[in-house]
C-alpha cells in the first residue's frame, strides 16, 4: 500500500482528498501547515506528498524545499486555488511534480494525476536499480571481448556512444545486441535517463502500436484509461526496438514518423505529442532483402540504418569463447553460493571446437548449468555435447524446426491447436513457419 501526506489548512478540502484516495486503497495522512508536514515526514516514509500552496505557518515551497532536501525521491504536488497557478508553475521549477487546482473539477482530477505521478515515481526507481545493474554489467569496459572482429565493434561503439546517432544493430540471435545497446546508452549523454527495451515480435500489430505509441482512454475495447507509451515513457532516454523486422508496415510508417519529425499521436487521440528519444533497433532477419521483396520500408531503412553495427556470431569469434566461458562460469558459481570450478583442456579444446548455434546466450546457459552440476573440474564429459564430438552439431532451429513440424502432424496442421500445445504465441508460430519455410492449411 503506498502512504500519501496531504498538508491543506481547509478541513473540508483536507477531508475531501482524504476520502478520495482511501476510497482508491492508498494510506492517507494529514496535515494542516508545515511544521505538520515536517513533524509528519521525518516520521515515516510518503510515495507522494500533496501541499497546499499558502499555509498559516509558511507556504507550500518550504514542504517542498524541506522533502527535496530529505527525501528527494518522494514526489510533491502543489495544491493551488485559482489566481494562484502562476506560482505553482513556479513551485514547479523549483522540483515540484505538479499541481493541483482547488476546487477539483471532478474526482478523477486527483485520481488520474496522483496515479501519474506514482506510476512515474515507480518507473524512475525501477529504472535506477536497473541504470545501477547496468553500469556493473553492461558497461563497455566489463564486455569481455578478445577476437578482434569483436574488438572492431566496440571501438565502433566507443564512437558513436557520446553521439545522437540511430544505430541498427544486426547479428543472429543470442550474439548480445541488447547487451551493446545498453553498452551504447551507458556511455551515452543519456546514461542518467531511462533505457527502455520492447521486443516488437513478442507483441501482436494492435496491441504493439498502443505499447509503443500509447492510447487514449476509451480507444479500444478495454481501454479504461489513458496509457503513456514507451516513446512517452522513454522522453530523454533511450528506446531499444528488438526484432524491428517484424513490424508491420502501419507501425514503419508510424516509425518512420517519430525519427523524422520526433512527434505522434496516441491510438485514438489526436493530439500532437512531441519526444526526444535515442532509437537502436536490432534485427537478426536481412532488412536489405526484406526491403528488395517490399517487406520493409525503404525509407524507414536508411533512416534506422545511419550507423549499422554487425555483430558477429560466437562460432567466427573464436577468442572470445574461452574468456566468456571462464566470466559465465564464475559469475554464476558465485551468485549460487558454489566453489568456481576449473576448465580441464579437453573442455576448453570441445568448447572451441563446439558451433554454438545459440551464440552467447547458449554459452552462458550452458556454464549455469555446470556450476550447478561440477564441484572441482569441468572436464568434456560433462558438456551437454561432449557425447558425438565428431558429428555436425544439431542446431536450436533444427530441433525447434522439428518440435514444430512433430506437433503440426499431431494437431493435424491446426496451427491455433498447435501454438498453444508448444506453449507459444500464435504469432509467433506464424513467424517460425515462414522463418523454416513450413507451409500449412488452416
Amino acid at each position: 500500500m503506498e502512504n500519501i501526506l496531504v498538508i491543506d489548512d481547509d478541513p473540508g478540502f483536507r477531508k475531501l482528498l482524504a476520502t478520495i484516495l482511501t476510497g482508491e486503497g492508498y494510506r492517507v495522512d494529514l496535515g494542516a501547515s508545515v511544521a505538520d508536514a515536517v513533524r509528519l515526514g521525518s516520521r515515516a516514509n510518503y510515495h507522494l506528498v500533496l501541499t497546499d500552496l499558502r499555509l498559516p505557518d509558511g507556504d507550500g515551497t518550504q514542504v517542498l524545499r524541506w522533502f527535496r532536501e530529505n527525501c528527494p525521491e518522494t514526489p510533491v504536488i502543489m495544491i493551488t486555488a485559482f489566481g494562484t497557478v502562476a506560482s505553482a508553475v513556479e513551485a514547479m521549477k523549483l522540483g515540484a511534480a505538479d499541481y493541483l487546482g482547488k476546487p477539483l473539477s471532478s474526482p478523477d482530477e486527483l485520481r488520474l494525476l496522483v496515479q501519474k505521478t506514482l506510476d512515474q515515481r515507480r518507473l524512475e526507481h525501477e529504472n535506477e536499480i536497473l541504470r545501477e545493474e547496468t553500469q556493473q554489467k553492461f558497461s563497455c569496459e566489463a564486455l569481455i571481448a578478445h577476437d578482434p572482429r569483436m574488438l572492431k565493434v566496440l571501438e565502433m561503439v566507443r564512437k558513436v556512444a557520446p553521439t545522437h546517432a540511430t544505430v541498427l544493430l544486426m547479428g543472429e540471435s543470442g550474439t548480445g545486441k541488447e547487451v551493446l545497446a545498453r553498452c551504447i546508452h551507458s556511455n551515452s549523454p543519456r546514461a542518467n535517463r531511462v533505457f527502455i527495451a520492447v521486443n516488437c515480435a513478442a507483441l501482436s500489430p494492435s496491441l504493439i502500436e498502443s505499447e509503443l505509441f500509447g492510447h487514449e482512454k476509451g480507444a479500444f475495447t478495454g481501454a479504461v484509461a489513458q496509457h503513456l507509451g514507451r516513446f512517452e515513457r522513454a522522453h530523454g532516454g533511450t528506446l531499444f526496438l528488438d526484432e524491428i523486422g517484424e513490424l508491420d508496415a502501419n507501425l514503419q510508417a508510424k516509425l518512420l514518423r517519430v525519427l523524422q519529425e520526433k512527434t505522434f499521436e496516441r491510438v485514438g487521440g489526436t493530439r500532437q505529442i512531441t519526444v526526444d528519444v535515442r532509437v537502436i533497433a536490432a534485427t537478426n532477419r536481412d532488412l536489405k532483402a526484406m526491403v528488395a521483396e517490399g517487406k520493409f520500408r525503404e525509407d524507414l531503412y536508411y533512416r534506422l540504418n545511419t550507423f549499422p553495427l554487425e555483430i558477429p556470431p560466437l562460432r567466427e569469434r573464436p577468442a572470445d569463447i574461452e574468456p566468456l566461458a571462464r566470466f559465465f562460469l564464475e559469475r554464476a558459481a558465485r551468485e549460487l553460493g558454489r566453489p568456481v570450478p576449473s576448465l580441464t583442456k579437453e573442455a576448453r579444446d570441445r568448447l572451441l571446437a563446439y558451433r554454438w548455434p545459440g551464440n552467447v546466450r547458449e554459452l552462458e546457459n550452458t556454464m549455469e548449468r555446470l556450476a550447478i552440476l561440477c564441484d572441482e573440474t569441468v572436464t568434456a564429459a560433462d558438456l551437454p555435447f561432449a557425447e558425438q564430438p565428431e558429428a555436425r552439431p544439431v542446431t536450436m532451429a533444427e530441433i525447434e524446426k522439428k518440435a514444430i513440424l512433430d506437433a503440426l502432424e499431431r494437431n493435424g496442421g491446426n496451427r491455433t491447436r498447435t501454438a498453444a500445445q508448444l506453449g507459444i504465441s500464435l504469432r509467433t508460430l506464424q513467424y517460425r513457419l515462414k522463418e523454416y519455410g513450413i507451409s500449412t492449411d488452416d
